[in-house]
This record gives structure tokens, sequence and C-alpha cells, in this order.
């Protein structure tokens, strides 16, 4: 009878205990120097889960899930972070879990690859490449067709080299350069129809030399 009673003594203690208890000696912990190791776990004023992730020594390792405030059916990020270094890929995704985006970071800042995802969540909308935080290399956007939008290129956030953008139809419409930001050489501008209507020179931004219009047949040349 005496063992009886301490059994039931001892459950009625543990359902009284509350969860908060025995989640804090299972996650959120701290190592001998006060830095979070093992599962974190943290929520909103409303109990929905706010983000779920290890760390070993302070530093965050594998994946972690970051929630809405509204929802905690689906992560709207997910960060998995490289253990020997500061380098992390990211995804976001909305409420309903449809990806919006992906790339790779360096610390908190872009780097690499990054894409964006037209509203179905899996038709490229734009690849653009950055170097720590700048834009840097190819970018290039895409109708929710597939087909080109722009392809232009970067050199430390600035417009460098060929510039060519479409019509929805992948017709060409401008064949442009830039140097340091602004329009500076041979131009071709082009009809839906891909006939060539006028070309010409630039120089930092500024029409120069003699351009040719075409239009009904005819070629007219115009001094700028």
């Amino acid at each position: 009878m005496k063992l009886n009673c301490f059994y039931i003594v001892a459950m009625i203690l543990v359902f009284l205990i509350p969860a908060n208890v025995w989640s804090q000696e299972e996650f959120n912990k701290l190592n001998s120097k006060g830095e979070r190791t093992g599962i974190w776990k943290k929520y909103y004023s409303n109990k929905n889960i706010r983000y779920q992730g290890q760390f070993k020594n302070g530093k965050e390792v594998g994946e972690f899930k970051y929630y809405s405030i509204v929802t905690s059916q689906h992560p709207t990020i997910i960060i998995n972070y490289d253990e020997k270094s500061s380098k992390a890929t990211i995804s976001y995704f909305t409420e309903e879990g449809i990806k919006e985006s992906d790339g790779e970071l360096l610390g908190k800042e872009r780097n690499g690859k990054w894409t964006f995802y037209h509203p179905d969540g899996k038709t490229v909308m734009i690849e653009e490449h950055y170097n720590k935080g700048i834009l840097n290399g190819s970018y290039k956007s895409f109708y929710s067709t597939g087909k080109p939008l722009e392809i232009l290129n970067y050199i430390n956030g600035v417009l460098n080299g060929p510039s060519k953008r479409h019509a929805d139809n992948g017709v060409l419409l401008d064949d442009l350069n830039y140097v340091n930001g602004k329009l500076h050489g041979k131009a071709n501008y082009y009809n839906l129809e891909g006939k060539l209507i006028y070309t010409g020179m630039y120089e930092n931004d500024v029409k120069v030399g003699f351009w040719d219009y075409f239009g009904d047949g005819e070629n007219v040349k115009e001094n700028n």
C-alpha cells in the first residue's frame, strides 16, 4: 500500500509541474561559458513557435526554421548554417509554404547566386549574383513563361557590359552597352517584329555622331 501511495503522489507531481520546466531542461541550454548550446526554441507571445535550431558553443549549426507570428504551419525562412565557416544557405517562403527566393549568405550579407521566383514558387523570375552584399556578375530576369526579359551585367553594384531587353515573345528589343553605369558604345533598338528601328553610339549616356533611323523601309540619318 505504501508503495502504491508513493507512486500515486509521484504521478500527481509529474502532471503538476509546468511543461516549460521540462522543456527548459531539454531545450534552450547554456554551456559553462554562457553560450547557447544544443536545441533552442523560441515562441511568440501568442504561443506560436518563432524559431527552432541548434547551437554549438554559441554558433548556429545545421538547419534553422523561422515562422510567422500568424501561423506555425509552414516556416517562412529556412537557413542551413555551415559549422566550419560563416556561410549559410537561406530560403524564403510565403506563409502558405510557397518559395519566394533562395541564395547564399556570407555572415549576414548576400553572396553568390540568388534566385527569386514567380508566385507559383517554381518559375524563375530573377537570377542575380552578389559579392559580399554587392551585385557583381550577371543579372537575368524572366517572364512567367520562362522567356528572358533582361540580361544585364554588374561590377561592384554598377551596370557594366552588355545589356539586352526582350519582349514577352522572345524578340530582342534593346541591345546596349554600359560602362560605369552609363550608356556607352553601340546601341541597337528593335521593334516587336525584331526589325532594327534605330542604331547609333552613346558616350557617357549621351547620343553622339550620326544615328540611323529606319521607317517605312527608308534609312534616315540624324546628326546629334
